[in-house]
This record gives structure tokens, sequence and C-alpha cells, in this order.
């Protein structure tokens, strides 16, 4: 039976078959070319998939006309290409970010995807090390990870390249965002972002505190890949314990099938219900945890590591900045508060508190717990003893607890640097950090007076003791007690920073010169740098007062009872009553307030918090 495309056009009657044969001819030259390059890009090598790099694509699955991004994960070494070809064989023009590791990542997209299959191929030095064929149009099926996903390594490693693309900002930045929500829907930094083409994103909820930030990174990762997710309920712990968790509560409701927002929203209210500061300050030896400590080596801290503070602030590591030439390296992590504003942190003593003596808390950088099956057995929990011998990523060690803390911080600064640094250099970037924790401070204490003008005349609840330091409501929302401790040590660490020098003198480039000498150097450098750098905070009149870092550092007793929302913002970066800064204040706490905050000053002025 005749094709009545051709019919119509006549070319197989009679008269016109010679016309037909000629223009057959024509067609199928001007066709081979393309099949050619169709045949030379997608199959003139073989598509491995799996292995220690992947290819990964969002969406799910791939729409016509719409955008298809690409990324090539590698857990054994950099990727040196990322390569694209069209359904028709030719390649693809791709403009690519490198990033990592490990894990090390390339990333990139096509514009607007065409029908067809597609060829997606990461290479290095040439060699293909990672492969996928996809297909965009009516026979596009969705991910073929939907169905059986594990916790292994590739997943492992793409949610630490997800991690790393989704808070990837210019290191010149002071990156402070009022909630999770505007990164998640940004789909230039988040991967995953409409991944199932049903703008699940656009609304969803994203607004976890510091607790809740891994779990619901994690939770959401999974949502999207489908994986399953595992959390258990913990208590608190007590002054000569840490805290001890329940059975692991696994969920699986996004494995068989793509789930839509609604099940991810559940989930995720049930975990901020659920999880709390305790779930990473366990036990190191403990195997009853969400989360274990790794081995103190930089190839195991990947992005998406948790740092647990021995009081209960917890970080996400996003970053590698390697030590290049002239350039410090640098660590940099995330962290959620009360507020839900999300900031990025760099690693030092100001950030990553480290205290090895607390009996009711296990610090240090921790892993996740991946979940595991053994052959056709049910999900569960690896233990300690597992995870020192068959480990994912990081295999579990304790020696994070056998480190004092000025070992503990003097090693992770020859991961960062492991050339050394320039103490002039090392000195200015600490400096740097403590103006950030200050910048984050100024948001925090406006967040409390926006309250205050939405509510006049309202007074905030005081919890008493060392509750001031874990409580819910407006009281952990607006009040500092926490960030402030961490302001004191991060004052403590700027001005002790000299004698540092002369302590472990091979963090440093000392060029040939006596410590003792450089330490000197660096202290007048000091005097002079905190009188030029600043930091400005709104007064209760709307008016700006700006203050040096000098002034920070004279006002640090100040700042032992700084915290409470109920006083002026004046008095919460310490106003002297009758100067002409203090003029503007119109509020302060209640008496019995300022009297306990009297009684609790000494835990501030020692640094450490009290027991439980």
């Amino acid at each position: 039976m005749l094709n009545p495309a051709y019919a119509s056009a006549g070319i197989f009657f009679p008269g016109n078959l010679l016309r037909g044969i000629l223009l057959l001819a024509i067609g199928t030259a001007l066709m081979l070319p393309a099949l050619c390059r169709a045949l030379d890009g997608a199959d003139a090598e073989p598509c491995p998939e799996g292995g220690a790099a992947s290819v990964w694509t969002s969406p799910e699955k791939p729409v016509i006309g719409e955008p298809l991004k690409l990324m090539v994960v590698a857990t054994d070494g950099p990727v040196s290409e990322l390569r694209a070809f069209a359904p028709d064989g030719d390649e693809l023009s791709l403009a690519v970010t490198w990033r990592g590791g490990p894990p090390w990542s390339a990333a990139s997209f096509i514009d607007h995807a065409v029908p067809g299959a597609y060829r997606i191929e990461g290479r290095r030095q040439g060699e293909m090390v990672a492969c996928r064929r996809l297909i965009v149009g009516n026979d596009a099926e969705a991910g073929s990870e939907r169905t059986g996903a594990e916790w292994d390594r590739r997943h492992e490693g793409l949610y630490s390249a997800w991690i790393e693309r989704l808070f990837d900002a210019p290191i010149e930045e002071n990156y402070t965002l009022s909630s999770l929500e505007p990164i998640l829907r940004n789909p230039e930094r988040n991967f995953l972002h409409d991944h199932f083409g049903q703008g699940e994103d656009e609304r969803l909820p994203a607004t976890p505190d510091c607790a809740d930030l891994p779990y619901f990174l994690r939770a959401y990762f999974a949502w999207k890949i489908g994986l399953p997710v595992a959390f258990r309920a913990c208590d608190r712990g007590t002054s000569l314990r840490p805290p001890r968790c329940g059975p692991a509560i696994i969920d699986q409701r996004f494995s068989p099938k793509s789930a839509p927002a609604s099940v991810f929203r559940d989930l995720s209210r049930r975990l901020m219900d659920t999880v709390h500061s305790g779930n990473a300050r366990t036990a190191l030896e403990d195997d009853g945890t969400d989360f274990y400590p790794v081995e103190l080596k930089r190839e195991n801290l990947w992005p998406g590591t948790v740092y647990a503070d021995p009081y209960g602030h917890i970080l996400v590591i996003v970053k590698w900045v390697p030590q290049m030439g002239d350039q410090v390296g640098l660590l940099l992590a995330v962290d959620a508060q009360p507020d839900n504003s999300v900031g990025r942190k760099r690693f030092w003593e100001g950030t990553f508190l480290f205290v090895d003596d607390v009996k009711s808390a296990g610090p240090g950088f921790k892993s996740f717990r991946p979940l595991a099956r053994e052959g056709q057995g049910p999900l569960r929990l690896p233990s300690n003893a597992d995870l020192a011998e068959h480990s994912i990523v990081a295999p579990y060690s304790v020696e994070q607890a056998e480190l004092p803390a000025e070992d503990f911080y003097a090693r992770v600064m020859r991961f960062i640097n492991p050339e050394g640094v320039d103490a002039e250099e090392a000195y200015e970037s600490v400096l740097d950090a403590l103006v950030e924790q200050l910048e984050t401070r100024v948001h925090a204490v406006e967040n409390g007076e926006k309250f205050q003008r939405q509510h006049p005349g309202a007074i905030i609840p005081m919890p008493t003791g060392p509750s001031i330091f874990e409580t819910v409501g407006p009281w952990e929302d607006y009040s500092t007690p926490s960030r402030d401790m961490r302001l004191l040590i991060a004052m403590d660490v700027l001005t002790r920073f000299p004698e540092r020098i002369v302590r472990y003198p091979e963090l440093f480039v000392l060029g040939g010169r006596v410590p003792e000498i450089v330490k000197e150097e660096i202290e007048q450098r000091h005097r002079q740098l905190i009188q030029e750098r600043q930091v400005a905070y709104t007064r209760s009149d709307g008016s700006t007062w700006r203050l040096t870092v000098a002034d920070i550092l004279a006002r640090r007793p100040a700042f032992e009872t700084a915290y409470n929302p109920n006083d002026c913002p004046e008095f919460r970066w310490g106003a002297e009553p009758g100067t002409a800064e203090y003029a503007t204040c119109v509020r302060r706490a209640p008496a019995d307030q300022l009297n306990r905050m009297e009684q609790y000053r000494n835990w501030f002025h020692e640094m450490r918090r009290p027991p439980r």
C-alpha cells in the first residue's frame, strides 16, 4: 500500500516513476551524513551507567521545548569533559560549571530539548567514565533511578554535589537568606527544582531551624530522587550523658513512584516535630543514632556532612575552596537559625565550636547513617562496626574525641590550607569571619525589632536557667543567647590569634622569620584593622549607628547580657546609658528578667554553656 504522502505528491504515478527514484536517491544521500553522525555520536562506544561516575538529568521526564539540566558526578577523581549529543548526532556546545571534590561534578543544561534520543557523556583525559542515553518526547520514561534506588555511593555523590550547587555563591558575598524557600525555588541553584514537572516547589514550605536543616535537605533530596528516609526520636540528654534515641523510623513513601508535594509536606512536618539538637549531639560510640562520627580526613568531609557542636548548634558543609597560590583555602558551611534564616559560615573557632570535655555531648563532624539492605532483607541502619569496615563515604571513627580543642582546630586548618598560609592573611580571614558573625547578628536583632513593632507593648516570656538556650516560641525565634555566646568566643579567638603563631608555627608561612617577631607584627596590624572594620545597626528611631570592631571588642562585657529581645537594640549592641547612642532607646526588659540575666552572666563570661 502506497504512503499517502508520497501518492499525493505524485511520486509513484507511472509517469513520474523515474523522477521518484531520483528524488529518493537524492534524499537518501542527503540523510546519510546525519545518520552517520548519529551513529558515530550515539553508538560508536558503549554507554556505561553506574560505577564511580554517573550522569544525572532533571526533570525526571524530559519535556519537548523545555530546559534539560545535566550533571556528571564522580567520586574517584575530577571529570575533565561534559559532552552532549543531540538526537541528530551533533555534539552540542555546553557552558559547563565545574565543582568539587570529592565528589567532583560538572553541570550544564540544554536550553530547549527536542524529540529523540540524547547521549550525555562524562570524560576524564579523553576516556569516557560515565554515560547516559535518554529519550525526549512521547516515548520518554521517568528515570530508571526511581525503582529500587538506595543510598549507595552514587546517590551520596549526587546528594553532595546537589548541596554544593544549592549554596554556591561568590566567596566575598555575605550569603544570608530569610529561609530555604528562595534557594529551593531557584532553578539555577536547585538542580532538582520542578523535577516532577508539576510546579511542586513554588508553594512548598521550607522553614527548618538549626536542628531541622540537615534532615530537611536529606528528605527533600530523597523525595525528588526516590529514596527512603530514616530518623529517630531522641531525648536531650542530661548534664552527665549525651542524648539517647529510640528506634529508627523508616519512611519509604518516596521509593515506589514519584510522590506529590503533599506527601513531602507531611513527612517534613513530622520530621520537624520529632528531631531537635539532641539528635546530632549523641555519643560518638552510640550505635542507635541518625549520625555517626567520621575519620577526620579531608576526603571524608563531603558537602552534606554535618558538624555538631557540644551545645547543640548544627552546621552543614557546603563547599571546600582549595588553597591556590595567593588564595587562602576555606571550608564553608550553612546553618539555620530559630527565625528560619539560612546563612553561610566559614570554618573557624567562632562558628565551629569544639570542646572535648562536655559530658552531655558527642561533638564533631558526622555523616548520616545510610539506609542499607542485605540481599532481599529489610532496610536497616548499619552499626558503627559495619561502618568502620564497609562505609559508603567515610568510615566510622572516634578519633575526634581524642583531640584537645587546639589540636582539633589545627588538624582541620591543615586540611584547609595544606601549604600553610601567610600569617597576615590568616589573621584577616579570622577578622572577616568575625565581621560576618556581627553582620548576621544585625539581622537577628532587627528581626526581634520587627516583632516588637508588630506587637507593641508585648513582653516575650524569658525561660529560666539553661532553658534560655533551648526553648520554643518567640524567645527561641528572637533571642540570641547561643549566637552571643559564639560571638564572645569569636572575639576571644581574634584577640588570641597572635599567640597561635607561636604555638602552631607550622600552620603559617613565616618567610624565615621568628614566630615571636611575626606575632608582634600581627598585634600591630590587629590594632589598625579593628579601627577600620565596621558594622551598622538600626536604632529604635530607625536611624543607623556604626560601630567599629574595636568598639565591639571594648564592649565585650555588655554582650554577656545583650541577648534579650525585650531590650532595645541600643542596649543589645552595648550602648551605655547617658550617651548619644543610647538616647533613642525606648524599651528595656522587665526587672525580673534583668535580674536573671545578671545571675546567668557568668556562663557567658566563661563562654561555657551550663549543664542541663
